[in-house]
């Protein structure tokens, strides 16, 4: 029908209302097509939890007072065998966050900038911001303190750093003066640690929450969310919201509260407290960062009244960390965020809490190694799901573009994880065969391979020949508590994890010792 050869005035008519009905199609479309893209732009909540091992309800620890973490995992997926690729805090949190492990760029150390060895690396947030996501950071995500610094390029407005070590009694602080530790996070006269007091071990204190750290991340981490509910629905804008909670690492100061949650007496001393039988010394830890704090000694570390406040105070921590956790996914429910919103829950590294001898990280062993890794991805993973599918720091990073609907990131640093998509919506699906990690001991790398039984150890210098090698073996089936070294009596396992490990590079050299100009050795 031809509209404009009609006389006039109806012809007007006819042609306006087609005219309309035509725009309000367009708009429909358009409105359609800018809520569908707004549906796939969702927002990002990662909550870093530092030290935290998986000792939580969910996890099945029998002791645990997690309720928080435990519905978070009912609402999405569980990790059962999940690992950090380096047992301490900065080199893991660069792992999480480039995506690159520490082998590909040389970064090993707590003093390190990860842009000393890629200066222009573009880190996860970084990501997200290039394509219209708002990054903001409060907590601990990166490392900051031993020198090291918080990454302005990752964040849409400066992050917000809170104390990793502090005190509300100045008695537990020397008096008040400045602490081994507090200096060490602080960036303070690096050059004199030794020369600084210690701090206490613990705190327990009837306080409010917001008298540490934890209670006030979450209490900015909600204003954040509200700030960023208005935002999305004025703008559009997704956000990505990294909260990192400092407990349970040292000092394990928390409110009396929640030291009440827990008896002295239910707690199991690690049964195991020696070395493994036929590891190679190299392996092995004795001291480290648990005695900058006071009353500890190599000694006193021995008996069971200050293993079991260490243990306790773990607990308590763990537990203040997650009524924090739990406040803010109160809010995100509150707000109407949670099915807009894919939540993460990673902790930066596991703890040893006695076993082999050991307290805190810095071991390729599992206790400092595993780590808790909970993602809701609404839509994508099942509720109360768990998987065994082996996974790592490095993973994460192309996960949550992939969840978003982002291209794969490609660096230019070196991209090292996998998607684990297909795991979160199908736990039986099976995207690698194991995990790789490492951790160094002087000048000897120990790198690792962990698959879903056993964990191979190499230890030797970096460039070293093959035969200067040292192994370990452990059988987590027959041998969870790592017992013995079993590299003489499975030398078929042992060659096969081998020829796994002969698939990657050569670690890195350090980037404290590289000359300038040395490349970043890509695997």
């Amino acid at each position: 029908m031809n509209f404009w050869a009609m006389p006039s005035m109806k012809a007007n008519k006819l042609a306006l209302s087609w005219l309309a009905w035509m725009l309000t199609i367009v708009a429909l479309v358009a409105t359609s097509s800018a809520t569908e893209t707004s549906q796939q732009r969702r927002n990002i909540l990662l909550i870093c939890v530092d030290d935290l091992k998986p000792v939580l309800g969910c996890y099945g620890d029998p002791v645990a007072k997690t309720p928080h973490m435990d519905r978070l995992a009912a609402r999405g997926m569980r990790f059962e065998l999940a690992f950090c690729n380096q047992a301490v805090c900065a080199p893991s949190r660069n792992n999480l966050l480039l995506g690159s492990r520490s082998t590909s760029i040389g970064i090993y150390g707590l003093s390190e900038n990860f842009r000393r060895a890629v200066p222009d690396a573009v880190t996860m947030p970084q990501y997200f911001m290039k394509y219209g996501w708002r990054t903001e950071a409060v907590g601990k995500v990166f490392h900051t303190g031993h020198g090291n610094h918080d990454d302005a390029a990752s964040w849409s407005v400066p992050s917000v750093i809170e104390k990793v070590v502090e005190y509300v009694d100045p008695q537990n602080s020397a008096g008040g003066q400045l602490t081994r530790e507090e200096a060490y996070f602080t960036n303070q006269i690096l050059d004199r640690i030794g020369s600084l007091p210690r701090g206490a071990a613990w705190e327990k204190l009837d306080v409010a929450d917001q008298a540490y750290a934890d209670g006030r991340i979450a209490d900015e981490g909600i204003k954040r969310l509200r700030a960023a509910k208005e935002r999305r629905q004025k703008e559009g804008t997704p956000f990505f919201l990294a909260l990192g909670f400092v407990k349970p690492h040292l000092p394990f100061t928390a409110p009396k509260k929640y030291w009440d949650l827990y008896s002295p007496t239910e707690f199991k001393l690690a049964s195991y407290q020696e070395p493994p039988k036929g590891a190679p010394p190299v392996a092995n830890k004795r001291g480290g960062e648990i005695l900058n704090y006071d009353p500890l000694t190599m000694e006193n570390l021995k008996t069971d009244e200050i293993q079991r406040t260490l243990i306790h105070g773990y607990y308590a921590a763990t537990s203040f960390a997650d009524a924090q956790i739990g406040r803010v996914l109160d809010e995100l429910d509150r707000l109407g965020l949670a099915e807009s919103t894919i939540v993460v829950l990673w902790g930066d590294n596991g703890f040893h809490l006695g076993d082999h001898g050991i307290w805190t990280k810095h071991t390729n062993y599992e206790q400092a190694v595993r780590i808790p890794l909970i993602i809701v991805a609404p839509g994508v993973t099942p509720p109360g799901s768990v998987t065994r599918q082996v996974a790592e720091n490095v993973d994460i990073f192309p996960t949550l573009a992939e969840l978003a609907g982002l291209p794969r990131p490609t660096g230019p640093q070196p991209i090292d994880g996998v998607s684990l998509v297909p795991v979160l919506r199908n736990p039986d699906t099976r995207v690698d065969d194991h995990a790789y990690h490492c951790f160094p001991r002087g000048a000897v790398m120990g790198r690792a391979i962990r698959t879903e039984r056993y964990r191979l150890v190499e230890w030797k210098k970096i460039g070293a020949p093959a035969e200067t090698a040292e192994y370990e073996l452990y059988d987590y089936q027959t041998d969870p508590e790592e017992r013995e070294n079993l590299i003489d009596k499975l030398p078929d396992v042992a060659a096969q994890l081998k020829k796994i490990l002969a698939q990657y590079p050569e670690a890195a050299i350090p980037v404290t010792q590289r000359r300038q100009g040395n490349p970043v050795v890509k695997p």
